[in-house]
């Protein structure tokens, strides 16, 4: 019996909601290429700004879903709300220049053991990673912490081919650790905002030379989303 006592249960809606909340966890990736003789010292490059389908980030030939899963530049994909978890960098050789050839360099190849290992330790030890905000920046760790690196590790394995010394055996790990940041505190993006990611390097970053003629750095972002269903 309803009254006026403080007690009186919860009353429930005679109507069914029309929506419900949809949860799930998703990665969001964008590359970076670089090319031999670019100068990266002091500079800055924007990664989530293309979507897939498009030329740029230093690609010449349109992304696709290697580089990239993005259906918009700086957009959420569905616009829905997402929480970031973890960051991760990985790093790339191409086999051809401009990256008009293949992903398919493996760093531990007998042409490529000195070249390839050197630009992507130049890589790893001068750049670092930054949230691009409308109006704000914020930093996120050197290049060489970010989780999951991948590329530069594994076993050398040149069996002393002409012009390679008999001393380039052994190993090489580019010592990125897991996939760490955010994981106590996520970065949220609205689904309606615009965000990016900036690759940043210092003055002492030698220009891409050497082994390669592009490599390319993959940021992948971890995180969960919350999609509204209308139901009715």
């Amino acid at each position: 019996m309803y009254g006026t006592s403080h007690n009186q249960p919860t009353r429930v809606p005679l109507e069914q909601s029309t929506s419900l909340f949809r949860y799930g966890e998703q990665a969001l990736w964008s590359t970076q290429f670089h090319n031999d003789g670019d100068e990266i010292a002091n500079g800055s490059f924007r990664v989530f700004n293309v979507p897939i389908g498009q030329v740029g980030q230093g690609a010449v030939r349109v992304m696709s879903i290697a580089e990239t899963n993005l259906k918009e530049g700086g957009r959420i994909p569905n616009g829905v709300a997402y929480d970031v978890f973890g960051v991760a960098a990985q790093y790339m050789a191409h086999d051809a220049a401009a990256d008009a050839g293949n992903q398919d360099v493996a760093i531990t190849g007998v042409g490529d053991v000195i070249g390839s290992l050197d630009v992507l330790v130049n890589l790893q030890n001068s750049g670092a990673l930054s949230w691009d905000f409308t109006q704000t920046q914020v930093d996120i760790a050197p290049l060489h912490l970010v989780g999951a690196g991948g590329g530069a590790f594994g076993a050398l394995a040149a069996s002393n081919p002409a012009g390679v010394a008999a001393a380039d055996f052994g190993n090489a790990n580019n010592g990125a650790g897991s996939i760490w940041l955010y994981r106590k505190h996520p970065v949220a993006l609205p689904g309606a905002s615009t965000f990016s990611i900036l690759i940043r390097y210092g003055l002492r970053a030698e220009a891409i030379a050497g082994g390669v003629s592009t490599v390319g750095i993959r940021i992948v972002l971890f995180g969960y989303y919350k999609n509204i269903i209308e139901i009715g």
